[in-house]
């Protein structure tokens, strides 16, 4: 394993730790502060209010964190040679579907989970990580409802932190038998050929829950073992899944197309079409190439 990640000329890596670290609990105060209808700290304002887009709800909540954070990445790195995508900035940004020129680049997805969040089921979750051409070097997963700041670095390790830097390791399952496994799956987004595919998997138990972060925690403490995303008319985009691999692969994870083909991000475009499956790496070729095979029979043109 080595001992250190590539980053930015002039970036040093405990420094950056540091910084997100104080920026992640900002962005969680700001959200827990709406979800329970108090001032929001640093300024922003108390209405929630809440606007329909093509991808589904915007709240205050989102712009907010987005604000925090984007903001907050360049004062406290000006000099830094990286520009960030996040969720609400992301169709200005996506041009003639050319990937960014930049090196580096964070994606942000400031509030994963948006209906969770409005619906206080408390399973949402915000995503950020860097990104190195097209793969992620480090990954920040917050879940604010359970103060967990769970932080990735690929190639050194992965763990979670509480509001007063105590560390605990990932815990992943010693499920190995797809038949003993437990799925978390999307509680919203569902299509015929999804349902059809959770159908037709032999595994233990299914649980559905909300945001991908949230999901990716679930495997990361071994209370589930993989999950499967699905795109049908519409797709998930980079901020969705970006910060959430990150973590999972630091950790040990694996996180690929069904035909196990890596995801690749700032491709030019934001979809991430096909079938992903992130598992706690136990078996993961073996769940592919079962969900590839019934993809086939379910569906034949569909592209994984």
């Amino acid at each position: 394993m080595k001992k250190e990640i590539e980053l930015p000329k002039s970036i040093d890596l405990d420094d950056l730790l540091k910084n997100l670290r104080s920026l992640s609990w900002g962005a969680i105060d700001i959200l827990k502060a709406y979800s329970r209808g108090e001032e929001p700290p640093y300024g922003f304002p108390k209405a929630l209010s809440v606007s329909d887009g093509g991808e589904g709800p915007v709240s205050a909540a989102d712009l907010s964190v987005n604000s925090w954070l984007i903001n907050g990445l360049k004062a406290r790195f000006p000099l830094a040679s990286w520009t960030v995508i996040s969720e609400e900035t992301g169709k200005g940004q996506k041009v003639n579907f050319n990937p960014l020129e930049h090196e580096w680049s964070w994606i942000l997805d400031p509030l994963d989970g948006t209906k969770d969040f409005l619906q206080g089921t408390g399973e949402y979750a915000v995503h950020l990580a860097l990104i190195h051409g097209d793969k992620p070097v480090l990954g920040v997963v917050l879940i604010p409802e359970l103060e967990e700041m769970w932080l990735g670095l690929v190639g050194l390790g992965a763990w979670v932190e509480d509001r007063l830097g105590n560390r605990k390791s990932f815990s992943f399952s010693n499920r190995n038998q797809i038949s003993k496994m437990i799925l978390v799956a999307s509680r919203s987004h569902r299509d015929q050929n999804l349902e059809q595919l959770l159908e037709s998997i032999p595994f233990s138990e299914k649980k559905r829950v909300g945001s991908v972060g949230y999901k990716i925690a679930k495997i990361l403490k071994g209370e589930a073992d993989f999950y499967i995303s699905l795109s049908g008319k519409s797709a998930p985009k980079d901020w969705d899944m970006a910060g959430p691999e990150a973590v999972l692969t630091a950790a040990g994870g694996k996180f690929t197309h069904a035909n196990m083909k890596s995801l690749a991000y700032n491709t030019g475009d934001l979809n991430q079409w096909g079938c992903l499956i992130a598992s706690h790496g136990k078996n993961h070729d073996l769940i592919c190439k079962m969900i590839e095979e019934k993809l086939t029979l379910i569906d034949p043109s569909f592209l994984v």
